[in-house]
């Protein structure tokens, strides 16, 4: 089965809550137009599988919000690569990746305590670099190397 992109949200600021969009322009070697994150050298999006969303949530015992884990990408399954130089493919932008995300103690604020533990790793998604540009869409099917 294809994995799909459910939803993407982008962070305008530090502290800022996230904004949900329908598509996203990826700037190669930039990151995401719009996200706090577009231009810096190597974290450019982050993705997180909403299979990995729901165990979190049974670990913290309520629903997660895939906007509010402040995760770039969600996709409807995993797995996600995580090993550094893996790559995927997200319609027609090319990912590799730099390392596996670690949960922000901000998610304790937004999501209420238990958050940061409930989405460790291996469930807090992955950190991407983007070796192409284009159009990221809600609906764009991701293809893992």
């Amino acid at each position: 089965m294809t994995a799909r992109v459910v939803s993407i949200h982008l962070a305008p600021g530090s502290r800022l809550p996230t904004k949900s969009v329908d598509q996203v322009e990826a700037e190669a070697g930039a990151g995401l137009v719009g996200d706090r994150y577009h231009g810096t050298k190597h974290r450019h999006v982050t993705v997180q599988a909403l299979d990995d969303l729901a165990v979190s949530a049974e670990v913290l015992g309520r629903p997660i919000d895939p906007g509010l884990t402040r995760r770039n990408l969600t996709i409807d399954r995993g797995p996600i690569p995580t090993r550094p130089g893996e790559r995927m493919r997200i319609g027609e932008v090319e990912l590799e990746v730099v390392r596996i995300a670690a949960p922000c103690r901000l998610l304790d604020d937004w999501l209420g305590p238990g958050a940061m533990q409930a989405l460790k790793s291996p469930r807090g998604g992955t950190v991407f670099r983007l070796l192409g540009s284009g159009t990221i869409r809600v609906g764009d099917e991701v293809v893992v190397d």
